[in-house]
């Protein structure tokens, strides 16, 4: 069996408008190891959201369509998994917090019905035993076990997602996929809710893929980091790898868009120029070579191949991707 909890191999996903494709996700490969956190970092419409309801198939069928590639857990292929072995997968073993609070919650039900149902779905549990569960897990969130027969309303867009990670780990699952999990929130919650995930994470050993586009929130919390564009990985490694010797050009660009302390007074930021490509019409080559500084005839002809220019250390990048291959 392998090491890697995760194993994400050559997946590529399309939704389809009018019959013509939107290429969402691009043969994208990436691992996760048993009590790792990895983050997916990329801008708007990168394909971040796309691959994470792959994993837990949830893209949207028939207008979505899974084109190829494997999604293993724990060795065993999701995309081949049948509707009864899903729903166990789906909560038990891997369990995801959206991004919105405000939506990802049932309005006419009580914060603690709704986490006592996941309870009483993926264990054999009486009722009783539910509900004592439930307002076991509000206490570990921080939030008053009394508080059980509360409605979403009656709660803060905090509180909400505090409620939120509640069900998410009810059943000690062995993969979070956090998805944008403090968008929504104001600064001291976000670092309350991010010091809350750690901590259970750290306490249960679970893996976690962490989508953002907040490198900050990546260098706190990520062992690992990959970086998307126009749904590829173009770069990947550990986070001191991409923190401290980034070297795909669009890594480069997302860290030059970041303020700096040490930086001269008046002095401008440095965003990408251009904007994200339409996934209906991607550009030949490699995908980043219209907004690239570096881009040569050879990144406008052919997409390059990921290089491993240390160990672990993946870039995707005809100038950049001078690695052992090349040695």
């Amino acid at each position: 069996m392998s090491e890697n909890l995760l194993d994400i191999k050559n997946l590529t996903v399309y939704y389809y408008r009018d019959g013509k494709p939107i290429k969402a996700v691009n043969d994208l490969s990436f691992s996760l190891g048993k009590g790792e956190t990895l983050g997916l970092v990329g801008e708007t419409g990168a394909g971040k959201t796309t691959t994470a309801k792959a994993i837990l198939k949830l893209v949207p069928e028939p207008q979505g369509k899974y084109e190829s590639g494997e999604i293993l857990l724990d060795g065993k292929d999701v995309l081949k998994m049948s509707k009864g072995q899903l729903r166990r997968m789906r909560g038990h073993d891997v369990a995801m917090i959206f991004q919105d609070p405000m939506t990802s919650l049932n309005p006419v039900l009580t914060v603690g019905e709704q986490i006592a149902e996941v309870v009483r779905l993926h264990s054999k549990v009486s009722r009783a035993e539910a509900t004592k569960k439930a307002q076991e897990m509000l206490e570990m969130v921080g939030i008053s076990g009394s508080r059980y027969t509360a409605y979403p309303h009656e709660f803060s867009g905090g509180m909400k997602q505090r409620v939120v990670i509640a069900i998410a780990l009810a059943c000690n699952p062995r993969l979070l996929i956090a998805d944008e999990p403090t968008t929504a929130l104001d600064v001291t919650i976000q670092a309350q809710v991010l010091e809350l995930i750690k901590d259970l994470k750290d306490k249960f050993n679970t893996s976690m893929l962490l989508i953002t586009h907040d490198l900050g929130i990546v260098a706190e919390v990520c062992d690992k980091v990959a970086v998307i564009y126009a749904g590829e990985i173009v770069e990947s490694g550990t986070a001191e790898d991409i923190f401290d010797r980034g070297t795909h050009p669009y890594t480069e660009g997302l860290f030059n868009c970041l303020p700096r302390l040490d930086s001269e007074e008046g002095e401008r930021l440095n965003p990408i120029k251009g904007l994200a490509p339409d996934p209906m019409n991607l550009p030949a080559g490699c995908a980043f070579h219209p907004r690239c500084p570096y881009a040569t005839d050879a990144c406008r002809q052919s997409n390059p191949k990921p290089v491993e220019i240390e160990p672990g250390h993946f870039v995707k990048c005809h100038v950049r991707g001078i690695g052992k291959e090349d040695a």
